[in-house]
């Protein structure tokens, strides 16, 4: 993968290096932020990102999925580990359970859904899950969904909405400098994509680890 100009792998991974640097320890395990700003943008239309990242390495705070389906679907779902699984009838309980709705929705990362599930989960599910970027990628009955979990546990959202700055996670404390690299390319490149002048569009590229001062490398 190859991202032009400033943002090359060797620039970031001198932005990883200096943000171990200036990290403070702490009595965890922090994760590596990476914070992209953007530039040159009409603020008249503001930018609207909802990007999945599916990352090359994957780092030990995982990401929680919520697969919602019925039958075998559901069956496999729960052999391959998935977080939570909410079958047809139990889609129809959480209708007017409003409390339990938005805990579902902020504890989980990803939404996968059967795809004959999906009318009736943008009825019930949709006004919550819809405003966090959050709605189901819909699945055939015959989904590989032992890859499907294991690519989405490995992903990251990056999202902004009408403001001029993205962020997530690419790594932790505990994984080498080249794969947190690698992670952040991944980021750079699939954000890059969706940006109307590219890497243009990004001003600053940040790194720095939880609670402690940040690293930054201006794109010219």
């Amino acid at each position: 993968m190859k991202v032009f100009g400033l943002l090359s792998a060797e620039n970031l991974r001198q932005l990883v290096q200096e943000a171990r640097q200036k990290a403070v320890k702490r009595n965890f395990n922090q994760s590596f932020e990476l914070i992209l700003t953007f530039k040159d943008f009409d603020l008249k239309q503001p930018l609207n990102l909802n990007e999945v990242v599916f990352l090359p390495h994957s780092f030990e705070k995982r990401s929680k999925i919520c697969v919602i389906a019925s039958g075998d679907l559901a069956l496999r779902a729960r052999n391959a580990g998935a977080d939570l699984i909410i079958d047809a009838e139990e889609l129809d309980r959480l209708a007017n359970q409003k409390r339990a709705i938005r805990k579902i929705a902020s504890n989980h990362n990803f939404f996968l859904a059967e795809a004959s599930l999906m009318p009736k989960v943008g009825k019930i599910l949709g006004q919550y899950l819809g405003p966090r970027g959050k709605m189901p990628a819909p699945m055939p009955p015959n989904a590989p969904l032992e890859q499907l979990l294991s690519k989405y546990r490995s992903a990251v959202r990056v999202r902004s909405r009408n403001q001029l700055a993205a962020a997530c996670k690419v790594g932790d404390v505990k994984m080498v400098d080249d794969k947190i690299v690698d992670n952040a390319l991944a980021v750079v490149d699939a954000v890059a994509k969706k940006l109307p002048m590219g890497v243009k569009n990004i001003g600053k590229v940040i790194m720095k680890l939880t609670m402690s001062p940040p690293a930054t490398l201006r794109v010219r």
